[in-house]
């Protein structure tokens, strides 16, 4: 190969290496304040069983007996007796020192949690429905605590942040280099120490931000519910493999409470047994009926909810396999459909996998340990690019990565990157949006040089 050509091969390279660099800041731009605050509110998350029975101990804990505990309408009572209103939930307690919940409406409409123990009938305290300190963490993590709209900036963070670990890979492959490459040079006061730790951290922390955002995708506002209504849209929302044959209301699953991806689409059964003027079984028959088929501690029980309603008793245990959901006909006492993670379809378990890990729930205490760090590490990582950035920019100046020397080195890296939008199109959309703002960029960084 000729010098000339030599020259050119390093020069298109160089030009590949800008243009990734851009789009790489760009990303980083956008990203960079989101995924901080996921690393955080996620990493506590993790562990939210512990944290809330600690900070919350006085209205959650009890003090564990031997002796047997109270019928379950007994404990509804004595929390109605607290908090008037209509019963719509009852949580039997899942550990003998913990509390059972009962979650009430009150005639205003607001909804409230109501723990009592499970032994004397002693209301321990209360909590609005959904409103302990580790549901807080949770919505401020999905940003669902500024309403519905503000969760499509996690859905663009999401995104976003595959583009940001792809591009970043590209930027981190060594070219023949040695140093910098899992090692970090020289000390903080240099930039280089910064750049290898930016480097090296995202090798280390990437595929972890990527399983991350791909599987929180699906509680995303546009794209999951896209996805679930192609999973789960058929057959009044049910999984692919579970069989409706029994009558369906309107009413949804996900109306009363919170339920699994799989199933937000998913439409309440309807009791026939009101027809024949049958009594209701109750709702001690009912949590014995749903005890019996072997529901996981810490199930749940919607009560039903009129004359047609179920009882629909709801488990979500760390073991995905234990996951179930059974509706029983209130007078009979019929279970109408009883589903597990085993009749979901292919899409619906592998997402509702990724979701279980993404929640640090399957693999016990190392899933959780393991993602912490990782949550660690990305804090990291967007700590060391900020620094980085800091002490490369220029003064007074926005410090954007210049541009290849061949335009069309930016267009190629766009359509690549362009590939990423068609699966998420919010991202592809935002994407269209920094093309045009780079252009102008650069259309004025090309003005004040004319001038110049």
């Amino acid at each position: 190969m000729t010098e000339s050509a030599n020259t050119r091969a390093r020069r298109a390279a160089n030009d590949w290496y800008r243009a990734v660099w851009r789009w790489h800041f760009y990303a980083g731009l956008l990203v960079i304040p989101w995924l901080i605050s996921l690393a955080i509110t996620g990493a506590l998350y993790l562990f939210h069983d512990d944290i809330d029975r600690w900070w919350h101990a006085d209205t959650l804990t009890v003090t564990a007996q031997s002796g047997p505990t109270l019928a379950p309408h007994r404990q509804v009572a004595a929390a109605l007796a607290s908090r008037p209103g209509e019963a719509l939930r009852f949580v039997p307690a899942p550990r003998s020192d913990l509390a059972s919940e009962v979650d009430v409406r009150a005639a205003d409409g607001t909804r409230h949690a109501v723990y009592v123990d499970p032994y004397s009938g002693e209301v321990t305290g209360s909590l609005p429905y959904r409103g302990s300190l580790m549901w807080t963490i949770r919505h401020l993590h999905s940003l669902s605590y500024f309403g519905s709209a503000a969760s499509l900036l996690i859905e663009l963070a999401a995104g976003w942040a595959i583009l940001l670990v792809l591009t970043g890979l590209y930027l981190w492959w060594p070219r023949g280099r040695r140093d910098g490459v899992v090692t970090v040079r020289a000390r903080p006061a240099k930039r280089v120490f910064w750049r290898d730790l930016h480097a090296v951290t995202g090798l280390f922390v990437g595929g972890f931000i990527l399983f991350l955002a791909i599987t929180g995708m699906p509680w995303s506002t546009l794209w999951g519910t896209k996805v679930n209504e192609l999973a789960n849209g058929h057959n009044y929302g049910y999984p692919d493999g579970v069989r409706v044959d029994v009558p369906m209301s309107d009413a949804r699953l996900a109306d009363r409470e919170t339920t699994n991806w799989s199933l937000e689409q998913a439409r309440l059964p309807e009791s026939a047994g009101d027809a024949r003027g049958a009594a209701p079984i109750g709702l001690d028959a009912a949590v014995a009926i749903f005890r019996e088929r072997g529901l996981a501690p810490g199930f749940a029980v919607n009560l039903p909810d009129g004359p047609g309603g179920v009882y629909t008793g709801s488990a979500y245990p760390d073991d995905l396999s234990r996951q179930r959901v059974v509706h029983l006909d209130q007078y009979s006492g019929r279970p109408l459909l009883d589903m597990g993670y085993a009749d979901y379809g292919p899409l619906g378990r592998g997402l509702e996998w990724g979701i279980n890990v993404h929640l640090g729930q399957q693999y016990g205490l190392a899933n959780k340990l393991i993602l912490a760090l990782a949550c660690a590490g990305i804090v990291m990582l967007c700590v060391s690019s900020a620094v980085m950035w800091w002490k490369r920019r220029p003064t007074g100046r926005l410090g954007v990565p210049p541009e290849p020397r061949d335009p069309r080195r930016l267009r190629g890296v766009l359509v690549l990157l362009a590939i990423g939008g068609v699966i998420f199109p919010l991202v592809g959309a935002s994407l269209v949006i920094m093309a045009l703002v780079d252009a102008l960029w650069r259309r004025r960084v090309a003005q004040r040089t004319a001038l110049a």
